[in-house]
């Protein structure tokens, strides 16, 4: 008797619409005794190659398909009413040919079918047909409209049609559902058709969970997907079941046709894909006729000891020559070539790069413009990077300014072509909070349930993210929560099954790939869900690389802070006529260190921060060893080591050693191990491990399980005896001294690497601080809050922040020099054109240009005849006037109160050309416009339309008369929010605090509960920040005659904490008087 096999199942990969984890289909199927499964998800493979994986590992024998969608007509057309109408088509690759037709079909379902759904059409069908074979669906199956009108003819036209293209690979799907109405009728037309035109039935499930009590979590699952198709199966239905059925059911199901089942075995024994995973394909890199990459590799490094002004002694060509072999005998030259090809086109297009992680403890990559740390100077090592026993390839992160990351893309493309260049897709999860939240949303529960039971969940660390069952073993109370409260139980348990499952698919924030052909060979593309057209990789990074699809992955992050740094260094050659090599700045100046001490961190590079800059103040650094070290220590788990470290930098007597064999590794550090690049070297020279065992101990280390870390700990001690002749006591010692370090030990290569950024950027403010400050402020525009945070560093550095000006400004804020020219007392920064709220770009580019051409603006009406733009309408001119732009010709109000004039002046003017013949003519200088009285704006006006048009009050505040009482307070919104992120930092929930603050309402969105009352989200600001407010209903009622936007008030709250975020839930109000 054959048995029965899977041949149309639905992972979480058929995003909110189905259940199963792949692991969970493989165990169901190996459970039941299977030996081959097929993954059919909804016109996608973002899980195949997991799937794959997953079966051999299992010894189960993979079939990779997809549930298509054809489309009604054409895959072109997409009229409304008539294209949405798709079919189903189940796709399952025979081989390898089968397999790549598959990522055709579904990239071009996705690029050029898109309706809603992927679509494809007869004509890819046709095309791409050869090594698959195909399922007509039971459910909404090319023949179900026929067939639900008992047009058995027409029905059996289409088979035939599909037939034609498939030949004896085309089938009929036959499901049991006697809980579904008309679907046993439906099967019986179905056999009506197989036995009219001999296309053979096929049994199937239709899988989208594994065991009949998932059925409500995988509806909970839908619920949260707003946009979820009817076509993915009657899941309306409440009795429809589309469990995983096992053999033994379906032998009883499909009794009457047991043929069926039959074909399910052979569709499998056709069905046979060896995939070649794990093998690298280098992009096609082009060399010089005769050059190998190791030659052309090493001519590179060589020419970098004149590059980088290196002298070669013995040691260093020693580690170069070392290097170059482990580099050679892996076969990874051309991996380093292309990198090293990016790099030097960002070094000579003036993009600012920095490379993370462990690449910097190589010297080859530092001679051949890769990196740009020199390892030996800081001592890191090359294998923790790559040794002869690391079987996992190296990965070379890059960080680009974020402002041209894209060029480096586009140079990506045209170098290797735009058709293997691809940003890589990553898929968002149900997290444990997210997943709480949806469910309760799902189930009908108020938002406040979710809320209540989410935050009792801790944060995970980066790397181990929190799950459900794990927070109910560490928080007691929401275990007794979760087992004395029925609700919250049933929110929980739901909460359980959909945590992890996959939810959407986006762009990866840095991850790209380049193949040797195009893409469409090693991976499926899609566009990216946000609308961008940007093309992604359906596989995601683990699928997508050496283990998976075999393509290089590159790294290309955008930095923001290099981006600041490009345009401090563009602007100080400007103003100050210096030129700055970013590559060569001094390491040990005087100014930054002092600036650093006294705690001025704002703007900074993973130095800002109330915790850090409290640290930094308490630390007074002197080297840049001391930035590098507090980049690492300033995490989770670590951070407890700063007060140590700390102390032991003013104290030297404290510093000690359980042994002398470890001073030199530790010296720099002052005896606290702070880098896992020293507990590595601890391990390769106290204990002996092999450069291959060391990364495996690292893995261990790093991943903090138990049993893993009791063996290590075995061997690391044997070695310590057997190595360094230490008695077991001793080395028992040292391993109880390292083991609560060693889980929390920072690479020491990425710690050097953006300790140099962070330097960079410390340098920079401190030896150019307007410069540098107006460069953070464009970094930031269009986020008012940390604009108001900077402005607000300005001022404390003494540093007037201005209102735009037509005769000072830029199209970004910029910096008015002192009379000198020199950095420092006098400067003053300038808000840009653009930064004004409705008024257009090209508008600020021609005052600009205007301004360059021909000197400064001498009176309003010079401005308003010289600017000739079509878009200086009434709108833009209003904007300028109210933001400020025009003060140095007149005042505010009384321009305000004169615009029409002033519009029918630029008018004239531009229809005059410069001729005076005209309805202003004979009317020159400053006087000519005659501005009509009217009665001066007040400061409360002059201030509300800085915040209407700039985001924010430049000068002044509505809260200036209460500063002595705000000040007053022992608490305001910049404190809430520093001690909640130093509670965050330090692994804690932060505490819901009860909070008494003044503040000015600077926003209010109400909303209707689902009881039909009013609540609201309020912005309320004082002279430390902003916050968000949440005001229930019960106090909204009460309050909300005083909850206006501009009104000064004082307010009762706790303080709360969701997704990170820091907000306050409002208790009570009162006017600030």
């Amino acid at each position: 008797m054959s048995r029965f096999i899977h041949l149309h199942t639905h992972s979480h990969y058929s995003l909110l619409s189905a259940l199963p984890k792949v692991p969970d289909l493989v165990k169901a199927a190996k459970a039941d005794g299977a030996h081959t499964l097929a993954l059919t998800d909804n016109g996608n493979l973002y899980g195949a190659i997991e799937f794959y994986k997953e079966c051999k590992s299992a010894d189960i024998k993979p079939i990779i398909g997809i549930d298509a969608y054809i489309a009604p007509r054409t895959r072109t057309d997409k009229q409304a009413g008539i294209d949405s109408r798709r079919t189903r088509l189940i796709l399952l690759a025979k081989n390898e040919q089968g397999y790549k037709n598959l990522m055709q079909l579904v990239t071009l379902g996705y690029l050029e079918g898109f309706y809603y759904k992927p679509r494809i059409d007869r004509e890819l069908l046709e095309k791409y047909h050869e090594g698959l074979i195909a399922i007509a669906s039971a459910f909404t199956g090319p023949l179900t409209l026929a067939l639900q009108g008992n047009d058995i003819e027409k029905a059996s036209e289409i088979a035939l049609d599909y037939k034609n293209i498939f030949g004896e690979d085309f089938y009929l799907e036959i499901t049991h559902h006697p809980d579904i109405d008309d679907h046993p009728t439906l099967m019986d037309r179905t056999k009506e058709v197989s036995k009219n035109t001999g296309v053979p039935l096929v049994a199937g499930g239709n899988v989208y969970y594994i065991h009949p009590s998932d059925k409500q979590a995988q509806q909970t699952l839908m619920l949260v997907n707003s946009n979820r198709d009817l076509s993915d199966v009657g899941n309306d239905d409440d009795t429809a079941d589309f469990s995983f059925i096992s053999d033994a059911q379906a032998q009883e199901y499909f009794r009457d046709v047991p043929s069926a089942i039959e074909n399910t075995e052979k569709i499998a024994e056709k069905c046979i894909l060896e995939l070649e995973l794990g093998k690298w394909a280098f992009p096609d890199f082009k060399l010089p006729p005769g050059d190998t990459p190791d030659e052309a590799f090493r001519k590179i490094v060589y020419e970098g000891f004149v590059r980088r002004n290196v002298e070669k002694t013995d040691e260093v060509i020693k580690r170069v020559e070392y290097e170059l072999e482990v580099i050679k005998g892996k076969g990874y030259s051309p991996y380093f070539l292309i990198v090293a090809d990016l790099l030097a086109y960002a070094r000579t297009h003036g993009i600012l790069s920095n490379i993370r992680g462990s690449v910097s403890g190589s010297m080859v990559t530092y001679l051949s413009g890769i990196t740009n740390i020199d390892p030996i100077e800081y001592e890191i090592p090359f294998e923790r990077f790559l040794n002869p026993d690391r079987p996992s390839a190296p990965d070379i992160d890059m960080d680009f300014a974020d402002n041209r990351r894209d060029e480096m893309v586009e140079y990506a493309r045209t170098k290797y072509g735009s058709d293997k260049v691809a940003q890589i897709g990553t898929f968002g999860t149900m997290a444990a909070r997210g997943a709480v939240r949806d469910v309760t949303r799902a189930l009908g529960y108020e938002v406040s349930t979710g809320d209540k039971i989410a935050k009792m969940i801790p944060m995970g660390s980066q790397g181990f993210p929190m799950t459900i069952d794990h927070a109910l073993e560490i928080v007691p109370d929401l275990k007794k929560l979760y087992e004395s409260d029925t609700d919250v139980h049933r929110i929980i348990d739901m909460a359980k099954k959909i945590e992890g499952c996959a939810r959407h698919i986006s762009v990866h924030a840095a991850g790209i790939v380049i193949s040797p052909t195009a893409l469409t060979d090693f991976t499926p593309l899609q566009y990216d869900t946000k609308g961008e057209n940007k093309i992604i990789t359906q596989y995601d990074m683990y699928s997508i690389d050496e283990n998976g699809a075999g393509l290089l992955k590159f790294d290309f992050l955008g930095l923001k802070n290099l981006s600041i740094l490009k345009e401090s260094m563009r602007f100080v050659k400007k103003i100050y006529g210096v030129e700055i090599d970013i590559d060569t700045l001094p390491i040990d100046d005087t100014k930054t260190f002092e600036m650093l001490a006294r705690g001025e961190t704002g703007g900074l590079f993973q130095l800002n921060g109330d915790g850090m800059t409290k640290y930094l103040k308490d630390l007074r650094p002197t080297s840049i060893h001391d930035i590098n070290a507090m980049v690492a220590l300033y995490r989770p788990g670590p951070i407890q080591f700063i007060p140590q470290y700390i102390e032991r930098k003013h104290n030297p007597s404290l510093i000690s050693y359980l042994d002398s064999a470890l001073e030199p590794i530790l010296k720099k550090t002052y005896g606290i191990l702070v880098y896992q690049d020293d507990l590595l070297m601890m391990a390769h020279k106290l204990a002996g491990y092999s450069w291959g065992e060391v990364d495996k101990f690292r893995k261990a280390v790093g991943k903090k399980i138990p049993e893993e870390m009791a063996a290590q700990k075995e061997k690391f001690i044997k070695g310590c005896v057997e190595k360094s002749g230490w008695p077991e006591k001793k080395a028992k010692e040292i391993w109880s001294w390292i083991e609560p370090f060693a889980a929390y030990g920072f690479n020491k290569a990425h710690s050097v690497s953006y300790g140099r950024v962070a330097y960079q950027t410390a340098y920079f403010k401190a030896n150019f601080p307007a410069v540098y400050m107006a460069n953070v402020l464009t970094s930031e525009s269009g986020n008012v809050e940390k604009i108001a945070e900077t402005v607000a560093d300005c001022k404390r550095m003494g540093i007037p922040v201005l209102p735009p000006s037509v005769n000072e400004s830029f199209e970004d804020f910029s910096v008015v020099p002192n009379t000198s020219r020199t950095p420092g007392d006098g400067e003053k920064i300038r808000f840009g054109l653009n930064t004004i709220k409705n008024f257009g770009e090209s508008v600020a580019t021609s005052i600009i240009e205007e301004r360059k051409a021909n000197g400064l603006f001498e009176s309003l009406s010079d401005f308003l005849t010289r600017v000739k733009d079509k878009n200086l309408n009434k709108k833009s001119l209003e904007s300028l006037v109210k933001a400020g732009a025009l003060d140095d010709f007149a005042d505010r109000g009384a321009m305000y109160g004169n615009l029409e004039m002033l519009l029918e002046y630029n008018k004239e003017k531009q229809k005059q050309g410069g001729n005076q013949d005209s309805l202003f003519g004979g009317i020159a200088g400053a006087d000519e416009l005659n501005l009509s009285t009217v009665a001066p704006i007040t400061q409360e006006e002059r201030l509300l339309w800085e915040k209407e048009l700039l985001g924010l009050y430049i000068s002044g505040h509505p809260l200036e008369k209460y500063r002595a009482k705000l000040e007053a307070r022992p608490i305001n919104i910049a404190l809430i929010k520093a001690k909640a992120q130093k509670e965050r930092e330090e692994g804690n929930i932060p505490a819901e605090d009860i909070v008494v603050i003044g503040g000015i309402v600077e926003d209010i969105r109400v909303i209707m509960t689902k009881k039909n009352d009013e609540m609201a989200f309020v912005r309320i600001a004082d002279l430390t920040g902003s916050i968000e407010v949440v005001v229930f209903p019960r106090t909204y009622a009460r309050w909300k005659g005083i909850l206006k936007p501009d009104t000064c008030v004082a307010m009762k709250a706790k303080v709360s904490d969701r997704n990170n975020e820091t907000s306050l839930l409002a208790e009570s109000f009162m006017a600030l008087q």
